[in-house]
């Protein structure tokens, strides 16, 4: 009498089909893939029924993303895989701004604003607040032509590309160092807001007995010739979850003081490109 096939010789076939592919690092990425997901499957005994509600859950993942929300990022950010993925590509050498996480509401062609020009489009309740500082090397030399991209949420907790109400481009903008490597804009002081929880990302989070609220934040995405860029975040030091980030993007030297309508902040780049 034959014995079973066993799910160890399962996943030898499996992986030994692909193991023709003409791409080796798509290669190792789905051998990889295809490892970890037979051993989360294992390890957890997983159901049909959980099988089932799992593919229900990336389908409705799928259908809830658009350009303007992307659902999938949401899932990779509140799992910490976002924050991961950052580390990795970018490790920061010591004296350089740490990245944080991309987020999802990131617009390309946000506007070129004069530097010290506030990035508030609309009229707003908000606290405003003047950022100012200097991007620098690691050695402390001022970087020029440094191009910083900002965006932020308004003061009501959404992004323009949330809220029909706010215009266009409102809480956003690109501004370009001189030689000093100066730069200064004007925005409102960031207020905690919660990511959506309407879809499969938030369920899980709820699910899980976890909020989907993050602490005030400015998002800042900082680039120069020879420079590695770098995504980061400044964090207002009195905001809330600060200890408890949806989406695990809080770092020490990230949490700055915003008070007085006030925060200075340096932008230090590593070499690279």
């Amino acid at each position: 009498m034959p014995t079973p096939f066993t799910p160890e010789e399962h996943l030898a076939d499996v992986l030994a089909r692909y193991e023709a592919s003409p791409d080796a690092r798509l290669a190792e990425l789905t051998s990889a893939a295809i490892r970890h997901l037979h051993g989360f499957v294992r390890d957890v005994g997983l159901t049909r029924d959980e099988w089932f509600a799992i593919i229900e859950g990336l389908t409705r993942t799928g259908q809830m993303s658009h350009g303007e929300r992307q659902e999938f990022i949401l899932a990779s950010d509140t799992l910490g895989v976002s924050m991961l993925v950052e580390m990795i590509n970018q490790v920061a050498a010591p004296g350089s701004t740490e990245p944080t996480v991309f987020g999802p509401f990131h617009v390309e062609g946000a506007p070129e604003r004069a530097m010290g020009e506030s990035i508030v489009a609309d009229a707003s309740d908000g606290e405003l607040v003047t950022f100012s500082g200097s991007v620098l090397d690691l050695d402390g030399n001022p970087v020029a032509g440094a191009e910083l991209d900002v965006w932020e949420t308004a003061a009501n907790g959404l992004y323009d590309v949330q809220d029909p109400e706010q215009s266009a481009m409102n809480m956003r903008g690109r501004f370009t160092t001189g030689t000093d490597g100066r730069y200064a804009f004007i925005g409102v002081r960031p207020v905690a807001y919660a990511i959506p929880g309407d879809g499969p990302a938030g369920e899980l989070l709820f699910a899980n007995g976890r909020h989907n609220w993050r602490p005030g934040h400015v998002h800042a995405m900082v680039s120069a010739p020879g420079h590695q860029t770098v995504i980061t975040h400044l964090f207002d030091d009195a905001s809330d979850y600060l200890d408890s980030d949806a989406v695990f993007g809080v770092r020490h030297s990230l949490i700055v003081d915003m008070s007085n309508g006030t925060c200075e902040y340096d932008f230090v780049l590593q070499p690279g490109t």
